[in-house]
């Protein structure tokens, strides 16, 4: 869902049909990318930052920005109309044809790890579904993974500042890219005891990497600085008034917080223990800044320092005892986590940063294996609410099914047995049973018309508990003091 700036909801995806029957395809995430289609194609570069005939204003860096402005140069051979700024809501016909199924292979761990990443079911629903470009981005994430893994530092560190100038959220997994680089690329000797010799620091390697990511950031931001417009690109990039929690709850602490807060305002007002609360705005789907009742109210600078704490631990044991690419690998999905758990105005679909890397160690670590499975199949489960009409189910069910079957079947397989214990299957279980209640027995409810988003709630606080669990499972293996997990 989304919100409009009158506070009113909007649902994302909504197929629109034209009156001579042709089948018509529109979603609020298609019309944000066709305004900035439009706002670099048609405005002056010094106007791409203050544009704000739409609601859906220009809020990614400059270099995503150039993107835009690429892609509507080809746009324009095939529609121009879609490139005229005053065109908001703008629709485009879409003819869908169908797919040739491909043979089933053998299973192995290239094929299982490209059949994660590609068929992922969250890509499919948002990139696909929604119109968005978590994919290519991830792509480019995955790719300088790989150089990584290769050696070439270098050219992962271009692709990540490349990246970051993309989409900024990815300035959360930075520091995991930060101690790597300067602890296993410009530091190039240890000591007998494995702690860095402070004396084999190249200026030359640090030099080279820093001129790598100032030469990116300048391409970037550059003219926008030279045009003194800086504030003004920072102030969409981090628009801190939009509150804590999205319209739709991710499933991290904050939402397992703001359940607790509203249960002890219910609670102490029946014990008539409370008095004269601020009456809760978190639960009526609106993207806006609210006060807790009962708990402390959070700010985005106290989410920040919850996120950097996080994450600190994580980046020092990569310092303290270099495991190699792997071990910046297992960092990097720790950070995305740290910041999907404590982060501000987290989004649902930002589980994907973690669970589209995590795929990478799935198919070499059993215990990661595990790890993939419960947080792959609960961070998908919660992107449900993506898709919401009723014409939507049986197409987000069946993906989620054939996603989530072949990821178990093939990780058994690979790794020659269960890889979930009792407890953990049965939580995943519970998903079928929190869905079964929601969209069945929920709306047969004389409640379904006074508090309508309780589904919504239910599904991000159980999906909350799974994603933690997985998330303090995946960073005591970072933490331990010999990380060597049982490899196939």
């Amino acid at each position: 869902m989304e919100v409009n700036s009158n506070g009113s909801i909007e649902p994302c995806g909504t197929p629109l049909t034209h009156s001579s029957g042709s089948n018509w395809v529109h979603s609020t995430d298609f019309e944000v990318h066709r305004n900035w289609l439009a706002i670099t194609h048609s405005l002056p570069v010094s106007k791409w930052y203050h544009e704000s005939t739409s609601e859906w204003t220009l809020d990614y860096p400059p270099l995503f920005a150039w993107f835009e402005y690429g892609l509507s140069h080809v746009a324009q051979h095939f529609d121009k109309k879609m490139l005229v700024v005053q065109n908001l809501g703008y629709a485009i016909f879409i003819s869908r044809g169908k797919r040739k199924g491909s043979k089933d292979l053998l299973v192995r761990p290239y094929f299982i790890l490209a059949a994660l990443l590609l068929w992922n079911y969250g890509l499919l629903i948002v990139d696909h579904i929604h119109f968005q470009y978590n994919g290519f981005l991830c792509g480019i994430l995955l790719l300088s993974v790989a150089r990584h893994l290769q050696g070439r530092h270098l050219e992962g560190a271009f692709l990540f500042a490349v990246l970051l100038n993309l989409k900024h959220i990815y300035l959360y997994i930075a520091p995991a890219y930060g101690i790597f680089l300067l602890r296993s690329y410009c530091f190039t000797k240890d000591n007998t005891d494995g702690s860095v010799r402070w004396s084999s620091l190249s200026l030359v390697r640090l030099i080279a990497l820093g001129s790598i990511v100032i030469s990116v950031c300048a391409l970037s931001f550059g003219p926008f600085i030279a045009m003194g417009q800086l504030p003004q690109v920072l102030s969409r990039l981090f628009p801190f008034k939009r509150g804590l929690c999205h319209a739709y709850w991710a499933p991290n602490i904050w939402a397992l917080y703001n359940v607790v807060d509203k249960a002890l305002s219910v609670l102490g007002l029946r014990l008539k223990l409370l008095a004269n609360l601020p009456k809760a705005s978190m639960t009526g789907g609106l993207v806006q800044e609210f006060q807790h009742s009962v708990l402390p109210s959070v700010s985005p600078s106290a989410t920040l320092i919850c996120t950097l704490v996080s994450i600190l631990p994580a980046v020092l044991s990569i310092w303290r005892c270099p495991r190699g690419a792997r071990g910046f690998l297992r960092c990097l999905v720790v950070c995305a986590l740290c910041s999907f758990m404590f982060g501000w105005h987290v989004h649902e679909k930002a589980i994907l940063m973690a669970i589209l890397p995590l795929s990478v160690l799935a198919v070499e670590s059993r215990e990661d294996a595990g790890i993939f499975l419960m947080l792959a199949t609960t961070g998908h489960y919660s992107l449900f609410p993506l898709l919401f009409t009723a014409t939507e189910m049986p197409t987000k069910v069946l993906l989620i099914l054939l996603f989530t079957l072949y990821s178990f079947t093939s990780l058994k397989k690979l790794f020659r047995g269960f890889l979930l214990n009792t407890l953990e299957v049965t939580y995943l279980l519970g998903l079928i049973a929190v869905e079964i209640i929601c969209e069945v027995v929920y709306p047969l409810l004389p409640w379904k018309q006074t508090l309508p988003f309780v589904t919504l709630l239910a599904k991000s606080v159980y999906c909350s508990l799974g994603v933690s669990y997985s998330f303090i499972r995946l960073y005591l293996s970072i933490l331990r003091p010999t990380d060597k997990p049982k490899e196939l």
